[in-house]
């Protein structure tokens, strides 16, 4: 099997260069390209059909050749004879000019291995098509071994072929003499034509009413290419000798009986012994039975067998055959009119157009796309019949394929894209975009269609500018993004904004609100919301389109408007919008049905939004409560909410004055921490030694002693320090809250929400209150927890200061005992009574604490009266230090409602800004002390 394939492959090499190098050699190939073989017809099926192009202006022809090597068995006179027979049918062909003939491009060119002449496209001679493959390619090509004609193609080639008959009777005075499929010849468009007049015979008196034919005898000594094909030659052309055109109307029954029988003539003719068998053909034909002729279709089963009558006079003509009804077939008629179409007026083909819609569907695929589409295409000259063929091509389009659409359509369209004039073409394309925008490729999309897009909406012409904006969002699925949205939208926009026409604005709203779900969220909250206040116009029916595009946003699952946007731009818009003169009752009502749904999901995001925020916060404090020892210190350094609070509050007037000042020196900077009910881990165990250890460290300390002040050298001006002082007093008096002196439970239950959050008391240390938990939480309420921050001696100007632990919550009660028990010293306070007075130390005018208690000074009193904490010796610091000026205070300001923070305030936060507040204080000593 391989060695045939091989020897096989050989073979077609072989001949292929053979066939190159004769073809070589002719002087055809100077002005055309040859291409491959495709077909093979004429007498004895000798021509070869390749297809090829002409150099000059690259247009499409078919070269037949005869390679004179097939005559080499002849002797030379009848290689001779073959030569000139061959030769004499393509002059008589150059020589007749008709549709139905084969249109010759170039004479017969003669070289030394073969003749050669060109044609116009040829897609194979009729044999082939019937199943004669003779010199044909090896392997037969595809397209025509699969081929097979269509009813239409048969009923008009079958016609086509009696019209080229009449020609040629009735025009030329002719007989073909040879009528026969291989002479038959299907171009590139499907047509049949007409070659092969080697034996052709024309009228010896042209000129007469009854023209004569001069027939010669039968030579069966001639070569075969020499003689006619004997099956398709009437019987008096052998037996008597004699022929006319009833001659070629026999040869038309035999051709049409070969149609309908896969290309059997109707008798096989025994060539060696031709006489007799038309003599037995006679018989025959006189008595023709019915089962000859079953194949041909009924109507015009008749007429066939009239052509096939044994005598002439009976056979219809070949004018009367174009006129049967077996003819009058809508297909056929329609290709028969475009064959014709040179011949008509505009206003004919107009007609026709219109009309051609309603046929096309009923016509093969393959007869509309390479019969009627090259025949349309051609009308692309004439500016007034391209909006009558538009239609029909793009409705043959339709049914093309994506291929065939871009190899047989778009060339011919392309030009039409840039056409302007008339206006229909540009109407007719709009409205058949998306056939255009799915099957031209990205690149002529980008270059020959959106661009008639963007001149449509640019139109001068009103009717056009609506028609595109119209049919725009049917198609904008089809169009890129990027093109979109910088060239069509930006142009949609334009036109709205410049247009003086009301429908032309209204039609943009509409197109714009229409394609809105092909656009990205971002881009049109930037670019089209933007763009609709900068709209002129308050018509009514512009200020509704307004209306649904920010409805149509609003509501679109992929848009939406951001809550931002609704608070700040949009509501704002509509709004004003919204109490228009021009709008009535229900289109007021339709802006505020919208401006509702807005401000009605504004609403809702944002208190979600804080909802959330709110459980983050109770979240948080829950976890400080529960485990208030697993704080990290990057957790203690970052500002709590309750921090925040207090910037606030300082910013408002303070709240914690003096806090801290003489509280190193009373020891009550820490309450006993009652042990945890939660079990500790190992290093909440470590850090909690670590503090208990750095606190006794700092109870063995000495305590520091006030630093001394030395006098300026220069004398300052006398200075009032008691005026100043009492001065100063009062103004730190007038911080406090302006109610009574309060007193602050410090045992069971919690503090009331009337107190301030930081209650601090000048001089006498500072506490940070855990408020609003009660004891089931965990939280034990025996005493208050107080914790100070570590402060270097200068930061209070030479005042002696306690270093503290980080935490002093874990101390443990005993500690805090040993701190308590000391009396305050307030000996730091003795230079502020003048020299004339008897020098009483403030410590002597302290009044004994009982045991376990210390009691605050007259000069702490006038501040307000603490109250000692029932379960700890420490200082309470007074309620009447922490109130701003104007009654700012925990009921005024929602910051300071416990309600609003989710988080307690974090005893080291408030000892930061405390001591802050503090250093301020002492400032304001110094400047009394000097």
């Amino acid at each position: 099997m391989e060695s045939m394939l091989n020897k096989l492959k050989s073979t077609v090499t072989k001949v292929t260069a053979d066939m190159t190098s004769t073809i070589m050699g002719n002087p055809v190939t100077r002005e055309f390209e040859v291409g491959r073989h495709i077909a093979s017809g004429g007498p004895g099926m000798s021509w070869r059909i390749y297809n090829g192009t002409k150099k000059s202006t690259k247009q499409e022809v078919a070269v037949f050749v005869l390679d004179k090597k097939i005559i080499d068995r002849y002797q030379k006179f009848e290689k001779d004879q073959i030569i000139d027979s061959l030769k004499k049918g393509v002059q008589q062909l150059t020589r007749l000019r008709h549709p139905r003939l084969l249109t010759v491009q170039h004479p017969l060119e003669e070289s030394r291995d073969c003749l050669a002449f060109c044609t116009e496209p040829v897609f194979a001679s009729l044999a082939n098509v019937l199943g004669q493959w003779d010199n044909l390619p090896s392997p037969v090509p595809i397209d025509i071994k699969e081929y097979k004609l269509y009813d239409v193609e048969t009923k008009y080639g079958l016609l086509q072929v009696s019209e080229g008959l009449s020609f040629l009777h009735s025009g030329v005075k002719m007989v073909h003499g040879n009528l026969c499929p291989e002479n038959i010849i299907l171009n590139k468009s499907g047509a049949w034509k007409i070659m092969g007049f080697d034996f052709s015979i024309s009228s010896s008196n042209p000129s007469d009413t009854e023209p004569k034919y001069g027939c010669k005898e039968w030579d069966p000594n001639l070569p075969p290419l020499c003689l006619p094909n004997p099956e398709y030659v009437a019987p008096e052309y052998i037996l008597s000798v004699s022929c006319d055109v009833s001659s070629d109307m026999y040869s038309l029954g035999v051709l049409i009986h070969a149609v309908f029988n896969e290309g059997k003539a109707v008798f096989h003719v025994n060539k060696q012994d031709i006489f007799k068998s038309f003599s037995r053909q006679l018989d025959q034909l006189s008595h023709l039975s019915p089962g000859v002729l079953s194949q041909i279709p009924e109507e015009v089963r008749e007429h066939v067998k009239m052509l096939l009558s044994v005598t002439s006079n009976v056979r219809p003509d070949a004018d009367q055959m174009t006129k049967i009804p077996f003819f009058d077939d809508v297909g056929a008629m329609t290709l028969q009119y475009f064959d014709s179409l040179f011949q008509r007026d505009n206003l004919q083909k107009s007609q026709f157009y219109k009309s051609l819609p309603k046929v096309l569907p009923k016509l093969p695929k393959r007869v509309v796309v390479y019969r009627i589409l090259p025949a349309l295409t051609s009308e692309f000259v004439n500016p007034d019949m391209v909006p009558f063929v538009l239609p029909n091509v793009l409705l043959i389009a339709e049914e093309c394929t994506k291929e065939e659409y871009i190899r047989l359509v778009l060339p011919d369209l392309t030009p039409v894209f840039k056409q302007q004039e008339p206006v229909q073409i540009l109407l007719i394309f709009l409205q058949k975009m998306d056939l255009l925008l799915t099957k031209t490729p990205p690149e002529d999309i980008k270059n020959s269609v959106l661009p008639m897009v963007y001149r449509a909406v640019e139109a001068p012409s009103i009717q056009i500018q609506e028609l595109c904006l119209n049919i725009i969002p049917t198609f904008a699925n089809l169009i890129e993004y990027p093109s979109m949205k910088n060239a069509l939208i930006p142009r949609i926009k334009s036109a709205c904004l410049q247009t003086s026409s009301l429908a032309v604005r209204v039609n943009s709203l509409v197109c714009l609100g229409k394609i809105l779900e092909y656009l990205d969220k971002w881009y049109v909250i930037d670019e089209i919301l933007p763009f609709l206040q900068q709209i002129p116009s308050r018509e009514p029916a512009v200020l509704m389109g307004i209306l649904g595009i920010y409805k149509c946003t609003f509501t679109h699952k992929k848009l939406g408007i951001p809550k931002e946007h609704l608070a700040g731009k949009s509501l704002p818009h509509l709004v004003s919008l919204s109490i228009d003169n021009n709008l009535n009752l229900n289109q007021f009502n339709s802006f505020m049905a919208v401006i509702k749904d807005m401000l009605s999901r504004m609403e809702s995001e944002h208190k979600t939004k804080l909802e959330q925020l709110h459980i983050m916060q109770e979240q948080q404090r829950s976890l400080n409560i529960t485990n208030p020892l697993n704080q990290s210190e990057e957790t203690k350094n970052t500002p709590s909410p309750a921090t925040k609070v207090r910037d606030i509050d300082e910013i408002f007037g303070g709240s914690s004055g003096s806090a801290g000042v003489n509280g190193n020196q009373n020891g009550s900077s820490s309450t006993v921490s009652q042990p945890s009910r939660v079990s500790l881990t190992l290093e909440e165990k470590q850090r909690l030694a670590k503090e208990q250890e750095q606190a006794a460290k700092l109870r063995s300390q000495q305590p520091l002693a006030p630093q001394s002040i030395k006098p300026a050298t220069t004398t300052p001006q006398a200075k009032d320090l008691t005026s100043s002082l009492l001065n100063n007093m009062t103004s730190l008096n007038n911080l406090g809250l302006n109610s009574g002196t309060r007193t602050m439970p410090l045992q069971g239950g919690t503090i009331p929400s009337t107190f301030p959050v930081a209650p601090t008391m000048g001089g006498m240390g500072t506490m940070g209150v855990s408020n609003g938990f009660n004891s089931p939480m965990g939280f034990q309420t025996g005493g208050m927890v107080m914790a100070m921050r570590p402060a270097t001696p200068g930061l209070y100007g030479g005042m002696a200061t306690t270093t503290s632990a980080p935490n002093f919550s874990a101390l443990t009660q005993n500690q805090n005992q040993n701190q308590t028990g000391k009396p305050p010293d307030m000996s730091a306070l003795d230079s502020l009574f003048a020299s004339n007075k008897p020098k009483v130390s403030l410590n002597q005018m302290a009044p004994k604490p009982a045991q376990g208690t210390i009691a605050p000074t007259p000069w702490v009193n006038q501040f307000g009266t603490g109250q000692p904490s029932q379960t700890a010796p420490i200082q309470a610091p007074p309620m009447g230090m922490t109130g701003v000026q104007g009654g700012f205070g925990m009921q005024a300001n929602p910051f300071f409602n416990p309600q609003n923070f989710s988080q307690p305030v974090a005893s080291s936060t408030m000892n930061t800004g405390m001591i802050k507040q503090s250093a301020s204080v002492n400032n304001d000593f110094k400047d009394l002390f000097g």
